[in-house]
Order: structure tokens, then C-alpha cells, then sequence
């Protein structure tokens, strides 16, 4: 028999972050079934503070984070290297501001960043050649920018993510770790930030941080202390 305080947070996971939804239907969706990242929940949650609307994304792999980028930014070109996922997405992005870009065949891959005179604010590197788009990144990051490598945890046994963190680190950015669960996933991982020494995105909201799913500051007084008495 689970305790009553164990059960609370598996249905906080269940229902606050959908985890079960998402496993189950294979999706990336938050709780009212908006697009998320397939970053880790800690990384959703911090990311999502900040104001994109005059910010421009550049991923290295398109998924439901194109979605989330285009919700919230100025504009997101996205790369996507196999031809069957780039005919899916290119035929379900529809927002106006998102471009998806097929782009394979070794160095074109990473070096699709160079296409436009554009700098980015934002740099996600969760597709293939990862050592390579992170060299290519740095290079094309916009002042007081970050740059965003997914899975990082792979850096134990990978000897082309020990490449990646080691170009990012050399560029003198700051590493931020976000170990925790991610939507479909019922194992951890972690989502890497790599921010500029003068990272400079604003919040949407007069405080930060701001209250994340299923805490306690969210509720009225009166709900928390109803609360501390049931889990008493």
C-alpha cells in the first residue's frame, strides 16, 4: 500500500505533468495539451519564465520544441536531417514564423546555421553530429544568448558529447544541469544550458522564480494549511 503522501506525488507527476498521458499516447504535451520540449521538466520550467517575443531560435532537430519555440518567439528556424520526419513537420508546422529545413549529408547539417546573417538568442542542440553543432553554435550565438544541449547526461559514456560540453565549456559559457523526469520517458535524464556570462533574457512575470507545478506557494494560506493537515 502506497502512504497517502507517496500517492500525492505520483498523481502530481500524473496529472500536473501529464507524465502518464504522455507515456502512454507518446507525446510531448503539458496538462492542457500544449506542445513541450523533450527536455527535462526542471529545463520546461525555467525556460518557460523568460519573454521570447523579440528572440530568435535556431534548432538543431525539429519535434514538439519547434512548437513551444514558435509559441513564444520572434522566429525559429528548425533542421531536421531524415526525410520522412521532415515531411511530417513540414507538413504540421504551419505556424508563420517557424521554418523547418531539411538538411543532411555531414557538414551541411551543422553548418546550416551559417545560411543567414541572423545571431541567435537561443541555440538547441538536440538532433545528430552533436560535437560539430555545438562548434558551429558558439559561433553564431547573439550576445547574451544560450545555448541548450539535450541529454547531456550522455557525457558518461559518449565519447561526442564529452566534444560537445568541452567546446561549450572552452567558449566560457556557464552550465547549468537539469537532472529530472521528461515527457514520455519513465527514467531521468538531463537538459545541459550553457548560458553567456551576460545572459540577459527577461522575465514574463514580476518574480522569479515563479511558483512551478504542484507547489505549495501557488496556494492560498488556507489551502496549505489544509494541505499540511491532510499530509499530516
Amino acid at each position: 500500500m502506497y502512504s497517502e503522501k507517496f500517492a500525492k506525488a505520483i498523481e502530481m507527476l500524473q496529472k500536473d505533468f501529464a507524465l502518464e498521458r504522455s507515456i502512454d499516447e507518446k507525446i510531448c504535451a503539458d496538462r492542457d495539451g500544449r506542445p513541450i520540449p523533450w527536455y527535462t521538466f526542471p529545463a520546461i520550467e525555467y525556460l518557460s519564465q523568460f519573454d521570447y517575443r523579440n528572440r530568435k531560435i535556431f534548432e538543431y532537430g525539429c519535434g514538439s520544441s519547434s512548437h513551444f519555440w514558435a509559441a513564444r518567439a520572434e522566429k525559429v528556424i528548425s533542421i531536421e536531417d531524415n526525410p520522412k520526419w521532415f515531411d511530417k513537420w513540414q507538413a504540421e508546422m504551419t505556424e508563420s514564423n517557424l521554418e523547418v529545413r531539411w538538411r543532411d549529408e555531414g557538414e551541411i547539417y551543422e553548418n546550416a546555421i551559417f545560411e543567414q546573417e541572423d545571431l541567435f538568442d537561443v541555440i538547441v542542440i538536440d538532433g545528430k553530429r552533436r560535437a560539430e553543432c555545438c562548434a558551429a553554435a558558439v559561433q553564431k550565438l547573439a550576445k547574451g544568448g544560450m545555448i541548450i544541449l539535450d541529454d547531456s547526461d550522455r557525457v558518461n559514456t559518449s565519447q561526442e558529447y564529452r566534444k560537445a560540453i568541452a567546446v561549450l565549456q572552452k567558449a566560457g559559457l556557464i552550465q547549468v544541469d537539469f537532472y529530472g523526469f521528461c515527457p514520455m520517458n519513465c527514467y531521468t535524464k538531463t537538459t545541459s544550458l550553457f548560458l553567456s556570462r551576460d545572459f540577459d533574457f527577461e522575465s514574463k512575470y514580476e518574480v522569479q522564480p515563479i511558483n512551478g507545478l504542484g507547489n505549495l506557494w501557488s496556494m492560498s494560506r488556507r489551502e496549505r494549511k489544509d494541505f499540511y493537515k491532510k499530509m499530516a
